[in-house]
């Protein structure tokens, strides 16, 4: 059984690739939607794979996470899939500590390096670049295939950080950077609404053709911004996500 979020389809790919047949694929996305967080574990195997925002996870993950019910008669090979743009950080150690709490530590972690659609500070822009590091993310995603198929254990990550990192990273992520207020639309909107229809928090509202963030918070996914057929959701005053481009897996 897989478990996953995705806000702009790096992690699905991962998700796509290493999935057995027949294997229960849950979107956590979904799942915090229905409110369905208790799962019977009928595969030998249990994955949480997620994105890493500010070194630690998405919110959307964490809470889910923190509320999932797994019932299984043996322990599954558990393992984690970090997908990253500079590091990981202390996502992994999170997720661990929480599946502990639930009697089901990780066998195994492991990460794989993807374009960061953080563009509030990196630069997708350049296409070239961008299709380089999808291209090695492919080889280390064939090196995950072998390593889950033989049920290899322990840490392979990269970059990683100390739990207090993690902490700190938190401290940011959850008191300043999930600040949607920092969230605006230019003049260049056409009112779609494909901002709303596909936030992961349901944190947008169209009102008069216009998107309205009517949560205090939300994941900082960055979906609404990625997806905008215009471009014209930005992040600050948005100098840097204009000029940075946008990303999704293709």
């Amino acid at each position: 059984m897989l478990f996953y979020f995705s806000a702009t389809g790096n992690t699905l790919h991962v998700v796509d690739r290493i999935k057995q047949p027949g294997e229960q694929v849950i979107s956590i996305e979904d799942a915090l939607k229905e409110d369905i967080y208790t799962y019977e574990l009928s595969d030998d195997r249990l994955g949480i794979l997620t994105p890493t925002y500010d070194f630690v996870l998405p919110s959307i993950v964490e809470e889910f996470l923190k509320k999932l019910e797994l019932h299984f008669t043996q322990k599954p090979y558990a393992f984690y899939v970090g997908t990253y743009g500079t590091t990981t950080g202390a996502a992994a150690t999170v997720t661990n500590k929480i599946l502990k709490s639930k009697g089901l530590a990780l066998d195994a972690q492991f990460d794989i390096q993807m374009p960061d659609t953080w563009t509030v500070l990196f630069d997708l822009s350049d296409k070239a670049k961008v299709e380089r590091i999808k291209a090695n993310a492919e080889r280390e995603i064939t090196e995950l295939e072998q390593q889950l198929a033989n049920k290899v254990t322990g840490r392979h990550l990269g970059l990683t950080a100390p739990a207090f990192t993690g902490a700190i990273g938190k401290g940011i992520y959850d008191h300043k950077v999930r600040k949607t207020k920092k969230l605006s639309a230019s003049k260049s909107c056409i009112g779609c609404g494909l901002c709303a229809k596909r936030c992961p928090m349901q944190a947008i509202e169209m009102r008069d053709k216009r998107p309205l963030w009517t949560k205090e918070q939300c994941a900082m996914c960055l979906r609404c911004l990625h997806l905008c057929p215009k471009h014209a959701i930005y992040y600050g005053n948005g100098k840097a996500t204009n000029a940075h481009g946008q990303y999704i897996y293709r």
